[in-house]
């Protein structure tokens, strides 16, 4: 009987598990509870495996976790005191090196636009970036908005322009890819096959598919290119065969027995030929790309290493050494460490070797990296982080793993089916207990829902407006505004500070605000010599 890769994988894994049992009293050999042997078909087969864990994830930087004293660590007058300075410690975690870029938003809105893009066009639009945050009344952007988000030119610069919610969608869309990618290369699932979204004029064909699939074909008209004057009738698979079987979602693969992909096949990874899935214990999945959280995002910018003394800088207040925005070492003496702006009307610097070349973004890869290998954790642009915000966050939150904005979510069933949502993931749902994002707010006026129409006029029952929607002391922080930090090409110095902080809706977006990813890690926590 020949072994398909994925068996062979797991066979490893097990080989490389019954190696350490001979140095570990526990193992995955025999139960220290029950003295039962697993892998024994003459007993229940149970199939124990060990030291599945991390999967190093493309792109990012493993960051050992620990304590730091997170907030305010600077004397401004007029600053926001909403960070006062406290001891947390963070888990070890998964950064990207970069900020996400333009040319990773096209990659995204491609893959869109071939799955979705004839029939479901808006799931396209959706995605795509704000080219109107480059408009400013008094300054001539227009070549910005016009070929930032695609002129080759700008490949490698941060995206801009998106949302919270949009980059919380990315982190999706990012997650499935990888993992869709990783069945593939061993075996569990074959290659998506892209070329049957094309349409075709072939009747007989559709009438197969059709028959086959379950699902009907979209039909579209098409001019003919050999008669202007007249239309083809061309056949695709429609929305939603696309959404509920060619569409690899993690989630939906690993929950939903029912489910496989249209184009997958069940892997023999069973050492006894036993048909089943691949799941989280057999190493290749990741965990999950999503957002940082304040206190890892602010913990990844500062770096608290300790060296082989055991000691640690003590008083950093940017992502580098120092207090200085120009690098002080022999060889690179005098150059900016971050792109920001200088003072008024001064964003790049005068001409010659004091020009830092960047009158708006830079280059993800510009400027020195800080102590953990990440690139512009301060100036360049903000970043989106995972928390809700308040001002009295910080008297509230956690020793450890720090974070606003819990929302307990649970997959969506109806009739005892899993519900799929509009891009193909399973759609997720949460009680109203389980919504923890003003979790000891303290306001009661931050509870109150302002979400009102302007303009009153016609609505048939007064008394559900419970507010005046003109009341100019009305709440403006509500359960979707997020935190953004890091400073940005278009900020003085002071918000360089990792420890500063500032909101926006998390369906607003600028020309300043982009984001990279973050992922946690399962088990063992980083050890300092990754």
């Amino acid at each position: 009987m020949k072994m398909n890769r994925v068996s062979k994988f797991v066979i490893f894994l097990l080989a490389v598990a019954l190696c350490a049992c001979q140095t570990r009293e526990l193992n995955t050999k025999v139960s220290n509870t029950t003295g039962w042997n697993y892998y024994d078909q003459q007993t229940t087969n149970f199939q124990a495996i060990e030291g599945v864990g991390n999967v190093n994830p493309v792109g990012m930087v493993p960051i050992q976790g620990g304590t730091f004293t997170i907030g305010e660590n600077d004397e401004f007058l007029t600053a926001p005191h909403n960070n006062a300075a406290r001891s947390v410690t963070v888990s070890s975690f998964y950064m990207d090196k970069y900020e996400i870029t333009t040319l990773n938003w096209n990659e995204y809105l491609h893959w869109l636009d071939v799955v979705f893009g004839p029939s479901a066009p808006q799931l396209v639009d959706q995605a795509r970036p704000d080219r109107t945050v480059w408009r400013e009344e008094m300054a001539y952007n227009d070549p910005y908005e016009e070929n930032y988000f695609d002129h080759p030119a700008f490949s490698f610069y941060p995206i801009v322009g998106v949302t919270w919610e949009q980059a919380m969608r990315y982190c999706q869309w990012r997650t499935d890819r990888v993992n869709e990618m990783a069945l593939v290369s061993v075996g569990a699932i074959a290659m998506p096959p892209f070329a049957d979204l094309a349409p075709t004029d072939d009747e007989g064909y559709r009438d197969e598919w059709e028959e086959t699939t379950g699902y009907e074909m979209d039909e579209i008209e098409m001019e003919n290119p050999e008669d202007p004057t007249t239309t083809i009738t061309y056949y695709r698979p429609s929305y939603e065969y696309i959404r509920d079987k060619f569409v690899f979602n993690t989630e939906k693969y690993l929950v939903d027995d029912n489910y496989y992909p249209e184009y997958g096949k069940k892997p023999k990874l069973d050492p006894y030929g036993a048909e089943r899935k691949v799941n989280r214990a057999d190493g290749v999945l990741v965990v999950g790309y999503r957002l940082p959280t304040e206190a890892e995002w602010e913990f990844a910018a500062f770096a608290p290493v300790a060296g082989e003394d055991g000691l640690t800088i003590e008083g950093k207040i940017y992502p580098w050494s120092g207090y200085h925005p120009r690098d002080l070492s022999k060889d690179n003496m005098g150059k900016m460490q971050a792109n920001f702006v200088r003072g008024r009307g001064d964003m790049m610097g005068i001409s010659g070797a004091l020009n830092d070349g960047h009158v708006i973004t830079a280059p993800v890869d510009a400027f020195a990296p800080n102590d953990f290998g990440l690139y512009n954790m301060a100036g360049n642009v903000n970043e989106w982080v995972l928390d809700v915000f308040r001002e009295t966050s910080y008297q509230e939150t956690s020793e450890y793993n720090s974070f606003r904005g819990n929302v307990y979510m649970t997959p969506k069933k109806i009739d005892g089916k899993y519900e799929i949502d509009s891009l193909g993931c399973i759609a997720r749902e949460f009680k109203g207990s389980d919504d923890k994002r003003d979790w000891k707010d303290g306001d009661f006026s931050s509870l109150i829902d302002t979400d009102y129409p302007l303009d009153t006029v016609g609505v048939e029952n007064l008394s559900e407006i419970k507010e005046d929607p003109t009341d100019i002391l009305a709440p403006r922080i509500t359960k979707k505004t997020r935190v953004y930090k890091g400073g940005s090409w278009k900020d003085r110095i002071y918000w360089l500070n990792p420890t500063s902080r500032r909101y926006l809706d998390q369906d607003k977006c600028s020309s300043t605000i982009g984001f990279r990813c973050a992922m946690s890690t399962l088990g063992n926590q980083i050890s300092s010599g990754m």
